[in-house]
């Protein structure tokens, strides 16, 4: 792990932060961000081998002068982990077009800039590393959280699109499947400016549920974040998809498992209709 030079988002707390800190302690070259540089100070303390900067990864200058700052600092960038994004309640005739603009550009776009920058780089140098903090609402939705399932599908699919794009040139890519962590996330999910009552009494086990993930047993500590992380970065041919954290494969096999059903029940309804 201490050979490759990392480009960190979101590290001001929660899975971000315990990565960094894994990282700092470690003696890892990285360069760790956040939107307020100075929620990092402690970890740039740790020496020289830790570089901070503030990064709203809504800012395409701040997205490319991050790169370009790992590149400038430690002589190139091995892995870039797209961490940073944040979830928007509310259902889709709740979510205004600025809500969901604003959702799209932290969890989609922002990734798409850095890993857009990177690639230059990792083109010349014949490998690097983009990792994507996906989420197992990128396979199944949850009433409530139209905006962010749908941000998180799209970045599955940026990430698959890099894979195929650039996997000649030697670039890797890795989708975290995440389920839950006892975090303060589900404390910051943003929410609609509208509310339609309508809609209250199938969206709120899900938000009970986001509210409460900071202390639900079932959810993992984010410890096991930066252990999975920083052990897939060290593998010569790390997984494209990794699903862990609380439940997330329980969540997951039944989503899997009708996916499969009805890939065969449309053949048969296509034969049928069709007079085959």
């Amino acid at each position: 792990m201490t050979e490759r030079r990392w480009l960190v988002t979101g590290c001001s707390s929660g899975l971000g932060r315990a990565l960094a800190q894994r990282l700092a302690d470690s003696g890892t070259r990285a360069v760790i961000t956040a939107r307020d540089e100075s929620s990092l100070a402690d970890l740039a303390a740790a020496g020289p081998h830790i570089v901070t900067a503030a990064l709203d990864v809504t800012d395409p200058a701040q997205c490319t002068a991050a790169v370009e700052l790992a590149v400038e600092r430690f002589g190139g960038l091995d892995v870039l982990v797209n961490n940073a994004g944040y979830g928007q309640f509310g259902v889709v005739e709740e979510v205004t077009d600025s809500e969901l603009h604003a959702q799209l550009d932290a969890n989609l776009y922002g990734p798409w800039r850095l890993v857009r920058a990177a690639l230059p780089h990792w083109r010349a140098a014949g490998r690097g590393h983009a990792i994507f903090a996906s989420s197992v609402s990128g396979m199944f939705a949850l009433p409530g959280l139209s905006a962010y399932t749908a941000s998180k599908h799209a970045l599955e699919g940026l990430a698959e699109s890099v894979h195929m794009e650039a996997g000649h040139l030697g670039v890797k890519v890795s989708i975290l499947q995440l389920g839950g962590f006892s975090t303060s996330y589900g404390d910051k999910v943003h929410q609609p400016d509208t509310r339609i009552d309508a809609y209250r009494d199938v969206v709120a086990p899900v938000d009970t549920g986001l509210r409460s993930m900071r202390d639900n047993t079932v959810a993992a500590p984010a410890d096991i974040y930066a252990t999975v992380v920083t052990g897939i970065a060290a593998m010569a041919e790390p997984p494209l998809r990794l699903v862990f954290g609380g439940a997330a494969e329980d969540m997951l096999t039944p989503v899997v498992a009708y996916r499969q059903s009805a890939l065969t029940d449309s053949r048969a309804l296509v034969e049928k209709l069709l007079g085959a």
